[in-house]
């Protein structure tokens, strides 16, 4: 199978799809709120990150302290993720053959073109990384730990991802983003998510550079019964994104074609 970027999704949603349970939804952002750098958060925290009521956050977090999803810790009067949401993730790694298939081929192309490879997928305004293979300044290999996330309007990773969305979703997505980045701030991110989108079309892949010295090429794939993933490559230099470009677009374009082809080949 060919890693050339498929058509945007058009699937509608069917017949008697179930109403979302509210509870629930609101049960997820409270544990969405906990993020690296975020180990304890009380009541006030996260009604603050998620939008919802104390009186509401309250009624949550108790009925996930009983569940064993969050710890409370009574000397901060804060809450911390319980152990199951360690052991849900540990699960969702496992059982999971894109990563089973991607993780030693990333590793080969990282040590053969000495080069940072990484994969993730989208997560609300951000995308999350699966697993991600860098070469430090001794060019030994070391894994950053999965589920950093980076931002989705201003990252290689994200904009690939936006290449994927059919018209009505990118517009909705647009619309969201813009809310969040208030005032004239919001125009050159949505230009260059915009050229960004039409490279990923012609090129079947986009780069970025939203960290200083730090060049990144994204290109998605969409594999069947598997949804949308985003394989990146990086580097760390001082030279013109253009030779970035050149040097990193060839190795990650056939590692995506590789992990695709593998995927389809095992199901």
């Amino acid at each position: 199978m060919s890693n050339t970027i498929p058509n945007p999704d058009r699937v509608k949603p069917g017949k008697g799809k179930a109403t979302p349970n509210r509870s629930l939804e609101r049960g997820i952002a409270v544990l969405r709120a906990f993020r690296a750098g975020s180990s304890m958060l009380g009541n006030g925290d996260i009604a603050d990150r998620t939008g919802l009521s104390r009186s509401t956050v309250s009624r949550l977090t108790q009925t996930l302290v009983e569940s064993g999803m969050l710890e409370y810790v009574p000397q901060f009067r804060a809450y911390r993720l319980g152990a199951p949401v360690l052991s849900m993730a540990h699960a969702m790694s496992d059982g999971s053959t894109v990563l089973k298939v991607a993780t030693p081929l990333m590793t080969e192309v990282a040590m053969r073109h000495k080069i940072n490879v990484g994969l993730a997928v989208a997560d609300e305004d951000d995308m999350v990384y699966l697993e991600s293979f860098r070469y430090s300044r001794r060019q030994s290999l070391r894994t950053i730990v999965r589920g950093l996330r980076i931002p989705t309007a201003l990252t290689s990773l994200g904009r690939a991802y936006l290449s994927t969305l059919s018209a009505e979703s990118f517009d909705r997505t647009m619309s969201e983003m813009a809310s969040r980045h208030p005032g004239r701030a919001w125009l050159p991110i949505r230009t260059e998510i915009e050229l960004a989108i039409r490279t990923v079309r012609e090129k079947g892949y986009c780069v970025a550079s939203w960290q200083p010295q730090v060049v990144a090429v994204a290109t998605p794939m969409r594999i069947e019964g598997y949804g949308t993933y985003v394989l990146n490559a990086s580097a760390s230099t001082q030279q013109e994104i253009a030779e970035v470009e050149a040097a990193l677009a060839k190795p990650l374009l056939e590692l995506a074609a590789a992990i695709h082809a593998e995927v389809s080949r095992i199901d």
